[in-house]
């Protein structure tokens, strides 16, 4: 077998993703003569290769173009990979229905060792987690498979802790102000162990100050003060000068940067 009738095989079978190692194996070719036959035929556009050892048959749908959402194949590539996944932070926030900022890439949240970028993964954007919360991720079908994305209130967290990889707090309170309906107040409870104090206060002082959501910030208050009674006095913005004229607040969030969402 070839490695073009390979491709083929997989195509008809609807496999569409494979590792090298089942190129090597189907064929009995050298890995370099592989190699080479599988990058000669991405640079016909047949294949396209989103990770090392990892590729990915093109759709006729995404042949024009020649590039394949991460969302097709990001479920098997983490499988190849080895690592817990799920996709965050403005792409989760568009499963949610919050597609005003969507993001130029697909962002990834995972766990190290860190994934080193390249042209081959341009599409895929990296963000890192000590611990993959199983039980707060969801799942959705796609045209090849599943993809596993953060639950809102996962999603809504990730937001304000990760605001500096989506372009800072204006941004993510932009993306809340959509998200907002969607979340669950009642079982933020949950997302608690994997998030930090400071960022439930930066998310409750953004509920209430900047997105007047005032029922919900009652609600995830509520459940601080039970996990957290004695509340440390930050700064909205870690970055930013202090100010000292920042009206007080329940929060002990100093506002020293002012924040107005971008009309949706």
């Amino acid at each position: 077998m070839t490695v073009s009738e390979f491709i083929r095989e997989r195509e008809i079978r609807g496999q569409v993703t494979f590792p090298l190692n089942e190129v090597r194996e189907a064929t009995g070719l050298s890995a370099k003569t592989v190699i080479t036959e599988l990058q000669r035929q991405a640079s016909r556009g047949r294949i396209t290769i989103p990770y090392r050892g990892f590729y990915v048959v093109v759709p006729p749908q995404y042949a024009l173009k020649g590039i394949v959402p991460p969302t097709y194949y990001i479920h098997e590539l983490m499988k190849v990979v080895g690592k817990p996944y799920y996709v965050c932070l403005l792409s989760a926030a568009a499963f949610h229905g919050a597609a005003h900022q969507r993001a130029m890439q697909t962002q990834v949240m995972t766990v190290a060792p860190r994934i080193k970028p390249s042209g081959m993964n341009a599409q895929l954007n990296w963000n890192y987690r000590q611990q993959i919360p199983q039980e707060l991720l969801l799942s959705r079908n796609t045209e090849m498979g599943i993809v596993l994305y953060s639950n809102a209130e996962l999603t809504a967290v990730d937001l304000v802790q990760f605001a500096g990889h989506i372009g800072g707090l204006q941004r993510a309170a932009t993306v809340l102000s959509e998200l907002s309906e969607t979340i669950d107040i009642a079982k933020m409870e949950k997302v608690f162990p994997y998030t930090s104090s400071a960022t439930l206060q930066r998310l409750g002082y953004l509920l209430e100050f900047v997105l007047e959501q005032y029922e919900q910030a009652d609600k995830l208050y509520e459940l601080l003060k039970a996990s957290h009674p004695h509340l440390k006095s930050i700064m909205l913005n870690n970055t930013a000068p202090d100010n000292p004229n920042a009206t007080a607040n329940r929060w002990h969030v100093a506002g020293n940067i002012e924040i107005e969402i971008d009309e949706i």
